[in-house]
């Protein structure tokens, strides 16, 4: 893969195969951000599980105390009083069966997060080929699919993000901005590494966090020592 001359000088500013704490880490994935916009902040984290046991799955949610920086569309399945509340507590779409139908009918995805009542998920299933690939899907353990709509909401809109497994064992998850600065960006690292180390499942064995990189959307990644996470 033929790199640009930013990331390759970007690259140069400190040394690749070093494995750094986690505030360092983040420190250097600002100092390498070079794009024109302001880049999200990820993290790539591999867990010694494997996730096609069931008992060893990783999954869920958590609110970052800084946000992630983004403005998170929320669209909300439930009836009567439930989808009155979720209005109220600021959900961008509400509805039901009408919406299963214009995202099957009309290819419409203008949200980035769905949640549920546990009564609606008769209805959710429907679009669980559509929803599913694209990690969409209400969960109960990622907090989507519950009666408390309002909570779920504003979890959502003030900075939760979801964690889950991909079919390498690795975890994607952005944590927030550059322009948050190192400080925030720390915590909010703090925040999400500590709830994937609290998810740790009973059966998983050996090393829990193998690896882990992080990085700006178009920066190079920054490897983060797997015995230093929770500095």
């Amino acid at each position: 893969m033929k790199r640009g001359k930013k990331y390759l000088e970007a690259v140069k500013k400190y040394d690749k195969t070093a494995q750094y704490g986690p505030s360092e880490a983040i420190a250097n994935v600002i100092a390498v951000a070079s794009a024109k916009f302001d880049e999200t902040v990820e993290a790539h984290i591999k867990l010694g599980v494997d996730g096609r046991h069931a008992d060893q799955q990783v999954r869920g949610a958590v609110v970052l105390p800084h946000g992630t920086g983004k403005t998170v569309r929320v669209l909300v399945f439930a009836k009567g009083d439930k989808a009155k509340e979720a209005e109220a507590a600021g959900a961008d779409y509400v509805g039901a069966e009408e919406l299963v139908a214009k995202i099957q009918g009309e290819n419409w995805f203008d949200f980035d997060v769905v949640v549920a009542t546990p009564d609606m998920m008769g209805v959710v299933g429907r679009l669980g080929r559509v929803l599913g690939p694209k990690g969409l899907m209400p969960n109960p353990k990622s907090g989507t699919v519950t009666m408390d709509v309002t909570k779920a909401i504003e979890d959502i809109k003030a900075g939760k993000v979801e964690y889950r497994l991909d079919k390498t064992n690795i975890i994607h998850v952005s944590f927030g901005k550059v322009s948050f600065g190192q400080e925030k960006l720390a915590e909010n690292f703090r925040a999400l590494i500590g709830a994937i180390i609290k998810a740790k499942p009973a059966a998983a064995k050996g090393q829990y966090i193998r690896s882990l990189t992080l990085s700006s959307t178009m920066g190079p990644g920054v490897k983060v020592s797997p015995a230093r996470v929770e500095e």
